[in-house]
């Protein structure tokens, strides 16, 4: 494939668990070499989580494998002062350093702002965490589903009877691993301009608020609440979840033409002059009445079908799948969204792997080798070492 957009960029990766792992994952299928440094024997906390015991106790459980292919493992310990000192050799050759410490953590362990841009000016670093470097909260320990509750996103899922209700993913390390990377580029951008480095501070709590869109917006500029609504969509009407012969179908009929296409091919031509949905604020006033007469149609052909015709005719719609069902659609097969790639123990099993949802040129990026195991690329350290040491120097002539 073509050469992908951050390639010979070297990504040095303290983090643990998901929002940063998930961050430099992301930096490693844009074409970056990252460096995962872990702890002595235990590793990222990652490699012991996920539904599957054994895989757990070999240390690449689930959540590991989902978002460490393509990277490289040391084990560095800090309180070492050999191990320090092959650490601040890295730091010397290394694009960006990423860590998902606490607040303070690093630059207690000596490795502060002012420091990281005395070993390397050059240096993107990148901190995540729950609320940011500073404030009242900086120091509080945070999770993902902390920050789904104090950002108001559990309050709006689920319905009023139901909520508040946490999203059934970890959306907000999600968010925060892919915010943190869209600043790494960014400075990285802004590096080529002005010769300097940046000191990167992600919130995880205002990324959230941030991807929370009309959520937030329509408080902060109309005064309005948002409620749950379960599977309905606030901001328009027909817009939800709906009824078919075998199961769920979501309808998006937000333009003015969509909701008299639906009507027409529902077999409802009556609904488009009727006083109650003839335009969208009505239509919201009167949803419920509006749902009960779409539903009945619905239930006369299954979501499949239905998909096939709306979609065909400019309304979007498309049946609710569940997880086995959407990772095995035709679509993200024609795509290479998923990479088949051999487990790290040799078992000879097949670990599937998603990308980014990319395509660089026409290609799409994946990973070329399987998440490590624990210090796998320890024996190599010198040489690493040593080439990200001519990185450097070459980047320090490239400047000057």
């Amino acid at each position: 494939m073509p050469e992908r957009p951050l390639s010979g960029i070297r990504v040095l990766d303290l983090t643990n668990v998901l929002a940063g792992p998930y961050c430099s994952y992301h930096l490693m299928l844009l074409g970056a070499e990252v460096v995962k440094v872990e702890q002595p024997d235990r590793g990222d906390l990652a490699r012991s989580l996920g539904p599957d015991p054994e895989l757990n106790q070999a240390g690449i459980g689930a959540s590991f494998l989902a978002q460490n292919a393509g990277k490289t493992s040391l084990v560095l310990d800090l309180k070492d002062p050999g191990d320090r000192a092959d650490f601040e050799e890295l730091v010397r050759g290394a694009d960006v350093l990423l860590d998902n410490f606490r607040a303070g953590v690093l630059a207690r362990m000596g490795y502060g702002a002012d420091r990281l841009r005395e070993l390397n000016p050059r240096l993107v670093s990148c901190a995540i965490t729950g609320f940011g470097q500073s404030g009242p909260m900086s120091a509080a320990p945070a999770y993902d589903q902390i920050i789904q509750g104090l950002s108001g996103m559990m309050s709006i899922t689920g319905t009023t009877d139901t909520a508040p209700l946490r999203v059934g993913f970890p959306v907000c390390d999600s968010l925060g691993g892919l915010g943190a990377a869209l600043a790494i580029s960014a400075a990285l951008l802004g590096r080529e301009r002005t010769g300097q480095g940046a000191r990167l501070d992600v919130s995880m709590l205002e990324v959230s608020l941030s991807a929370m869109g009309w959520a937030v917006s329509n408080y902060l500029v109309s005064g309005v609440d948002p409620e749950p609504m379960g599977d309905q969509n606030a901001t328009a009407a027909p817009s939800g979840t709906f009824e078919t012969a075998d199961g769920g179908l979501n309808i998006a009929a937000n333009r003015q033409e969509q909701f008299v296409t639906l009507c027409r091919l529902a077999g409802l031509p009556h609904l488009i002059d009727d006083p109650r949905f003839t335009e969208r604020e009505a239509r919201k006033l009167h949803r419920t009445e509006l749902n009960t007469e779409l539903n009945a149609a619905l239930r006369q052909k299954t979501a499949l079908e239905w998909e096939a015709t709306l979609s065909a005719a400019g309304v979007p719609a498309a049946r609710v799948l569940t997880v086995p069902e959407a990772v095995e659609l035709e679509q993200l097969a024609h795509r290479g969204f998923f990479t088949d790639l051999p487990y790290p123990d040799g078992s000879g099993r097949v670990l599937r792997v998603s990308g980014n949802g990319v395509l660089v040129d026409g290609e799409p990026l994946s990973p070329d080798t399987p998440p490590p195991l624990l210090d796998q690329h320890g024996e190599e350290r010198d040489r690493l070492i040593a080439r990200w040491r001519e990185h450097r120097h070459a980047a320090e002539a490239r400047a000057s």
